[in-house]
């Protein structure tokens, strides 16, 4: 099939090499001339394991291709994906002006019938709004050209997206027109064949279960971040505690790690934006409104147990001190960076005093695009360095290659053997066996 993905970042990129992977012919359209210049050369904007090559074989066999010729992409495809940024706006709720500037830029160029597919995460109703605006500019050129539109939101995790889009635990596809939806069961039948994993249902409910699901599992961990502050007052360890409610299967074990609170792209803009709509409406959700303000609370943590351990006085200051930082991205497999709990962390800090050498295995080139003004931190090229003289290491993302340290070198090249583990990486009782100082999140009485 002829397809066109509008907008190349984690959606777009991963959604079109993809569906080129399975046969597809894909064309891949964005404004961003560098991105597309990027992608030419053979090489991708983002950090994702197992893109690049699927990318690179796809290209080379004809199927896939970058271009920033609007007119090119939109003749190109039936099926026209819609996978731009949706950032939140003053108020938290969702900006629709690139989707909609993407359906108007079909509505404007087609000459024959389109599947126009929200891919974005986007508000209840925002495909009557994509519609209306495709409508509009085909009257404006006096065609009746026929369309549809449909809702297929994205469930890809960064670090794992390629393996979620090739082997979907659901597809969701919100659809009022049997033509249309013929075309999204053709387009995902490679993805299905051993269990038929669509889910087709009315595009506002569509449209609202994406944010329900990103809700949910932000809330989860909220609700997972709250037990550890209370584990630590009562004596309790909160990674035993996970295990024992994770075992009853209408819990379950996902997304149920206290840790130094959530970042990225999705949970923090997707709980605002629903909390957001639903104020529109008249209706308080009153639990996610919680759920965003532990979030925001749980960033400051591991500042709090430093400056509990360190700090001089009432008002915390830690100058003099020097802290090591190990992992900046949001989370693991990634170079995202957006409402990182690390970018509070660090900039925290340095504003009570302190100094700071960090280093990510994959995001120093953005932590250093948005830290990159702070004096007082400096960036390492490998873990050992950022330990050197430091008073403490601080964890705050759960790389692969920090979950089984050298432990010694730790201990030569700190000041002092203190650790400060935002992700309850190593066991307390081994790292008081090997004479480290631990604190992590929920893990007990100190």
């Amino acid at each position: 099939m002829k397809v066109t993905a509008i907008g190349t970042g984690y959606v777009g990129l991963v959604t079109g090499a993809c569906l080129a992977e399975m046969g597809n012919h894909v064309v891949c359209l964005d404004v961003n001339a560098e991105k597309i210049r990027v992608l030419n050369a053979g090489e991708i904007p983002i950090h994702e394991p197992g893109l690049l090559e699927i990318v690179r074989r796809n290209v080379a066999a004809g199927r896939l291709q970058f271009t920033t010729d609007i007119d090119r992409a939109v003749n190109h495809g039936t099926i026209m994906f819609i996978g731009v940024g949706t950032p939140p706006d003053e108020d938290g709720s969702a900006d629709l002006q690139y989707v909609l500037a993407a359906a108007r830029q079909v509505g404007a160029r087609m000459t024959d019938y389109k599947v126009i597919v929200d891919k974005s995460t986007v508000p209840v109703g925002t495909a009557d709004k994509v519609r209306a605006a495709v409508a509009d500019e085909l009257a404006k050129r006096g065609s009746t050209l026929a369309f549809s539109v449909v809702s297929n939101p994205e469930f890809l995790k960064e670090g794992a997206a390629v393996e979620d889009f090739m082997k979907p635990d659901r597809i969701i596809i919100g659809s009022d027109d049997e033509q249309a939806t013929l075309f999204m069961r053709a387009l995902y039948s490679p993805f299905t064949r051993n269990n038929d994993r669509m889910v087709v249902m009315d595009l506002r409910s569509a449209e609202f279960t994406k944010y329900a699901a990103n809700a949910m599992l932000a809330t989860r961990i909220s609700f997972m971040n709250e037990l550890a502050l209370l584990a630590e007052k009562v004596g309790a360890d909160i990674e035993l505690v996970r295990r024992g409610i994770g075992s009853d299967p209408r819990i379950g074990y996902s997304f149920l790690y206290a840790g130094a609170g959530y970042g990225g792209s999705c949970f923090p803009k997707d709980v605002k934006a629903l909390v957001q709509a639903a104020q529109g409406q008249g209706v308080s959700l009153r639990v996610l409104a919680a759920v965003e303000q532990a979030n925001e609370r749980q960033k400051m943590v591991l500042v709090d147990k430093v400056v509990a351990r360190f700090g001089t006085d009432p008002g915390g200051d830690l100058s003099g001190r020097h802290f090591a930082i190990w992992g900046l991205a949001f989370k693991p497999n990634t170079d995202d960076m957006r409402e990182a709990p690390a970018l509070v962390i660090v900039r925290e800090l340095i504003r009570l005093g302190a100094t700071v050498a960090a280093y990510d295995p994959v995001a120093m080139p953005e932590a250093k695009r948005l830290l990159g003004d702070l004096a007082a931190l400096s960036f390492c090229e490998r873990a050992e360095q950022a330990l050197d003289g430091a008073d403490a290491l601080l964890l705050v993302t759960e790389w692969k290659e920090f979950k089984s340290p050298d432990f010694e070198a730790i201990k030569a090249n700190l000041k002092q053997p203190v650790v400060f583990d935002g992700r309850n990486q190593y066991e307390p009782a081994l790292m008081k066996a090997l004479g480290i100082e631990h604190h992590g999140i929920g893990r007990g009485l100190a």
